[in-house]
C-alpha cells in the first residue's frame, strides 16, 4: 500500500514537471514569432498580428467614424428643422425665403412633422402704391386661339329640347377637349337661350373692367361683406362685382341698404350687384359655380381676377393679393391648397360623410376618375396636393388658364357640382401643360374673415344613399339640367373598378 502510494505522488510530480516544461516552450516559442512577425496556427494559416499603434489606429479610425455620421446627421436634422421653422415663421423675411414647393418640405408635411398652423402672416408688399404693374400680357405660348361652341347642337337636333347652359357635351367631345392645340373651340357654358342672362346695363359696365374682385350669392345663402383695407389706389383700379341671382337680391333689398346709381346700377357698399336672370341649373351650388369658374366668360375684357366665395370678408389689398401670388413669382394662376385633404378620394369621402352631394354620385364620379388613370395624390406627384381650397382664386385671364377654366366647369356641368373633386382631374388630364400656384392654406386663413352662411344647405339631393331613389323622378331629386354624364351611359366598363380605401387624413376632414 505504502508503495502504491509512492508511485502516486512521483506520478503527479511528474505530470506537473512537463505541463511547466510546456507552458515555458510555448512561451519561447511565441517569443520567437512574435520575433520573426508571424505565427503558425493550427489549421497552417498565418494570420497578421496588430501591434498597440495598429490597433490604437483601428478604434481610433471607427471612433472617428462615428463621430462625423453623428454630427452629419445633427446638422442634416438642423437644416430640416431650419426649414421647417422659416416655413413657419410669422416673419415676412424668413417666410419669404420658405420654399413650400419643395419635396422635403411636402414630404415632411406628409409625415406630420410640420405643424398645422391656422394662421400666418403672408409675405406680402409693404405698400400698394409701390407695386408695379406687369406692361402686357403673358403670351400664350401653347394655346393661342381659343374660342367657345354657343350652340347647343342636341337641342337644335330636336325641336323640343330645351338648350342647356353648358351644352349636351358628349363623352366623345369630353375626350377631344383633352387633345390640347394651339387652336382650340370648346364648350364652356353660355349657350344661346341656356340661362344665366345678363342686363345690358352691366353688361356695359363690365366692359371697363380690366382688374376685378369677384364674388357671388345664390340661393340668399349669405349675405354681403365689405372688404376692409382697401387702399385708394386699388379703389380706383378694380371693379368690384357681386354676382346675384333674383331670388338673393330679394333677400338682400330685406336686409341691406342698396343704392341706386341713377345709371340704373345696383350698390351694396363697394359692390356692384350683378344680376344672372334664368338660373341655369335646379341646384343652387351648381349655378354659383358659373361666376367662380367662368369668371373670364361673365367679364370677358377682364385681364386679371380674384374670385372669393360670398361667405368671405377680404381683408387684404387685392392689388398686394395679385403681387405675391402672380407676379412675383411669374405665375397666372394661383389657388389655395385644402387644410385636410391632398387625394380626390380623401375628398369624396369627405363629401359623402358630411351629406354635401348624394353619395352614389360621388363614387361614381370617383369610379370614371379612377377607370380614367386619375390615382391618389402621392409624392412622386408633381404638385402639392390634388384639392385646392376653392374659395379664392387668383388668375391672368390667359388662353390656357381660361381653357382650363372650360375644362374645369365642363366637369362641374356633366358631373358633381362639387369642384374640389375635379380640380385635380383636370389638373392630371393637362399634364404639365397646366402649370398654377398651390399656397399654403395658413395663408389662405389670413385672406379673410369667415362668416357663416344665412342657413345650412338643405338640398334634398345631399341626403340620398342610392341610385334607386333617382329612378323615379317624379321625387325631383334627378336635376334635369346638370349631371348629364350620370346618365348617358359611359364608354367604359366601371363595374370592375373599385374605389381605393380612404383613411381619414385629420379628424376634422
Amino acid at each position: 500500500m505504502r508503495r502504491v502510494m509512492e508511485r502516486e505522488v512521483q506520478k503527479s510530480a511528474s505530470l506537473r514537471l512537463n505541463r511547466r516544461a510546456d507552458r515555458s516552450n510555448q512561451f519561447q516559442l511565441t517569443n520567437k514569432d512574435c520575433e520573426d512577425g508571424f505565427l503558425f496556427s493550427p489549421s497552417g494559416k498565418i494570420p497578421q498580428q496588430d501591434y498597440p499603434m495598429k490597433i490604437f489606429w483601428k478604434s481610433g479610425f471607427l471612433r472617428l467614424v462615428c463621430v462625423v455620421g453623428i454630427l452629419w446627421a445633427l446638422i442634416i436634422f438642423a437644416v430640416l428643422m431650419f426649414h421647417v421653422w422659416t416655413c413657419q415663421s410669422s416673419l415676412a423675411f424668413f417666410s419669404a425665403i420658405c420654399n413650400k414647393d419643395s419635396k422635403v418640405f411636402i414630404m415632411m408635411d406628409t409625415m406630420g412633422l410640420v405643424r398645422k398652423q391656422h394662421r400666418c402672416e403672408i409675405p406680402l408688399a409693404n405698400d400698394p402704391d409701390s407695386v408695379t404693374i406687369p406692361k402686357g400680357r403673358t403670351p400664350n405660348e401653347i394655346v393661342q386661339n381659343l374660342s367657345y361652341i354657343l350652340e347647343d347642337d342636341s337641342a337644335q337636333n330636336k325641336s323640343n329640347a330645351v338648350p342647356w347652359f353648358g351644352g349636351h357635351q358628349s363623352w366623345t367631345q369630353r375626350e377631344e377637349t383633352f387633345n390640347i392645340n394651339s387652336t382650340m373651340k370648346v364648350h364652356c357654358g353660355f349657350m344661346h337661350n341656356g340661362g344665366a342672362e345678363m342686363d345690358s346695363l352691366d353688361m356695359e359696365f363690365v366692359k371697363d373692367c380690366r382688374f376685378v374682385v369677384a364674388t357671388g350669392i345664390f340661393d340668399a345663402y349669405d349675405t354681403p361683406h365689405q372688404p376692409s383695407n382697401i387702399s385708394a389706389r386699388s379703389q380706383k383700379l378694380f371693379c368690384f362685382l357681386m354676382v346675384l341671382d333674383e331670388e338673393s337680391l330679394i333677400f338682400i333689398k330685406k336686409n341691406v341698404t342698396i343704392r341706386d346709381d341713377g345709371n340704373g346700377g345696383k350698390w351694396v357698399g363697394i359692390w356692384r350687384l350683378i344680376v344672372l336672370h334664368n338660373p341655369p341649373y335646379d341646384e343652387p351650388r351648381r349655378n354659383g359655380k358659373v361666376p367662380k369658374i367662368l369668371t373670364h366668360r361673365l367679364f370677358p375684357q377682364a385681364q386679371y381676377s380674384i374670385w372669393i366665395d360670398g361667405k368671405m370678408e377680404l381683408i387684404v389689398d387685392p392689388l398686394l393679393l395679385l403681387e405675391r401670388y402672380l407676379w412675383r413669382g411669374k405665375r397666372t394662376f394661383a389657388i389655395a391648397q385644402h387644410k385636410h385633404h391632398r387625394s380626390i378620394f380623401e375628398e369624396g369621402d369627405a363629401i359623402k360623410r358630411r351629406k354635401r352631394y348624394a353619395r352614389p354620385l360621388v363614387d361614381l364620379q370617383m369610379q370614371i376618375y379612377l377607370y380614367e388613370g386619375m390615382q391618389p395624390w402621392s409624392l412622386s406627384k408633381n404638385t402639392i396636393s390634388d384639392v385646392p381650397e376653392g374659395a379664392i382664386i387668383i388668375r391672368e385671364h390667359t388662353a390656357m388658364n381660361n381653357l382650363f377654366s372650360c375644362l374645369w366647369f365642363n366637369e362641374v356641368n356633366l358631373l358633381t357640382p362639387r369642384d374640389q373633386l375635379s380640380f385635380g382631374y383636370v389638373v392630371y388630364r393637362l399634364k404639365d401643360l397646366f402649370s398654377f400656384f398651390m399656397f399654403p392654406n395658413c395663408e389662405y386663413n389670413s385672406i379673410f374673415v369667415l362668416h357663416r352662411h344665412t342657413r345650412e344647405h338643405s338640398s334634398p339631393i345631399e341626403w340620398v344613399k342610392t341610385l334607386e331613389e333617382f329612378r323615379d323622378n317624379t321625387t325631383g331629386l334627378k336635376e334635369t339640367r346638370g349631371g348629364l354624364g350620370f346618365w348617358v351611359p359611359y364608354p367604359g366598363d366601371l363595374k370592375t373598378v373599385v374605389l381605393p380605401p380612404v383613411t381619414r387624413a385629420s379628424p376634422a376632414g
